[in-house]
C-alpha cells in the first residue's frame, strides 16, 4: 500500500497524487492538515526517510521565519514544531513500507516505485 502525505492546496502534492493514481496501485491519502501527526508518527517517517528532522521542514515558511529560524534544535524539537505547525512539513511525503521519499521533484518518487 502506498500512503501519500497530502495538501490539497499544494501543486505538488496534487501532481504527485495524479502521478500515483495513474499507477493504478492501491493506496492511501493522508491530508495531514485536517488531521495533524503525532509525535510517533512523524517520527517513523523521518526514520524511513532516514533524513535529519529539518529536512522535512519547509524553511520558507512564515511560521518557521518567525518561531524557528536560526535556533540550533534537536530532531525532537523540530519534530515538535512540525506537530505544533503541521504546515512545516514538506510535502508530498510517500510512504511504501519501510521507505519513504519526499516527492519534490516528482521525478524522485520513481526511487521508492
Amino acid at each position: 500500500m502506498i500512503t501519500i502525505y497530502h495538501n490539497p492546496r499544494c501543486g505538488k502534492s496534487r501532481e504527485c497524487l495524479a502521478f500515483i493514481e495513474n499507477t493504478y496501485k492501491p493506496f492511501e491519502i493522508i491530508k495531514y492538515l485536517e488531521k495533524p501527526l503525532s509525535y510517533e508518527e512523524l517520527s517513523a517517517i523521518i526514520h524511513k526517510l532516514n533524513i535529519p528532522a529539518i529536512e522535512l521542514i519547509r524553511t520558507k515558511e512564515p511560521i518557521w521565519i518567525e518561531k524557528y529560524k536560526g535556533k540550533d534544535l534537536s530532531n525532537e524539537e523540530v519534530l515538535t514544531a512540525i506537530v505544533a505547525n503541521p504546515i512545516l512539513m514538506e510535502r508530498p511525503v510517500v510512504v511504501i513500507k519501510d521507505r519513504a521519499i519526499i516527492a519534490r521533484p516528482l521525478s524522485n518518487i520513481d526511487s521508492i516505485l
